[in-house]
């Protein structure tokens, strides 16, 4: 499904009503609302949204468990962290306890900090499959979303688990959840605006299925609803039978 906001702010209004929604579905379901986040610059103004005097009341906080999609391979404290960017704008304002927080620990080695995440995950979804109650994603200028990033091994990953990712043109590592684990999400939702995004919400949703270039083409639930956040601009390419 395809909703599209003539500005940012009705766009993050929208997606704010969403999350709530979402967060009270599940609590009333299952008595918790698991929820992986994205980072960057649009999620984080979603989060000072949520943490604000409009919303911070309508949402049973202390029943919210936070995982993140994907992370920065870089300290807690750096400015790049995604950790650091939720902690902020989210976690602090809201006083949200550690215990309800599952950070990727970035202090182990890539590929141990890859498994152990996983592992986590696993103890906290016990005997039941691990589907969160939603996923928050970004879209990259370049398609990609999560750390799920063009012509990387993750992309042929088929199995639901967390890896590392390494980025050659950048020389850095990343960790991130593979589209599997992303895919039996019970809610998966992109928030994407802005007209630099438009030729590459156009290449995922009305492109062919080539995902070594266009990775969030991957993104497809299993059994669960995928919903797109557009503003105009975002949607600019997009032809009027496709919305």
């Amino acid at each position: 499904m395809i909703s599209i906001s003539e500005t940012t702010d009705e766009l993050l209004n929208k997606v704010a009503e969403y999350f709530i929604a979402a967060a009270g579905e599940s609590i009333a379901h299952s008595g918790r609302f698991s929820v992986a986040l994205s980072g960057g610059s649009s999620p984080k103004k979603l989060y000072e949204l949520l943490a604000s005097g409009l919303f911070r009341e309508r949402v049973e906080w202390s029943k919210v468990y936070f995982f993140f999609g994907d992370e920065r391979y870089v300290p807690f404290d750096d400015p790049a962290s995604n950790f650091l960017m939720a902690k902020k704008a989210l976690f602090e304002p809201l006083g949200i306890p550690g215990w309800q927080i599952f950070p990727v620990d970035t202090g182990l080695q890539p590929k141990e900090a890859a498994s152990f995440y996983m592992d986590q995950i696993n103890l906290f979804f016990g005997k039941e499959s691990p589907r969160f109650d939603l996923v928050l994603l970004g879209l990259g200028d370049n398609s990609h979303t999560a750390s799920l990033f063009p012509h990387t091994p993750v992309l042929h990953n088929r199995d639901v688990d967390v890896k590392e990712v390494f980025l050659p043109d950048e020389q850095v590592f990343r960790i991130t959840f593979t589209a599997p684990l992303i895919n039996i999400a019970r809610r998966i939702a992109f928030l994407v605006y802005g007209a630099a995004k438009a030729e590459a919400v156009f290449n995922v949703i009305q492109g062919t299925d080539d995902y070594e270039n266009f990775p969030a083409r991957l993104v497809r639930p299993e059994n669960g609803e995928l919903f797109w956040f557009l503003d105009k601009e975002a949607a600019g390419k997009l032809p009027p039978e496709s919305l």
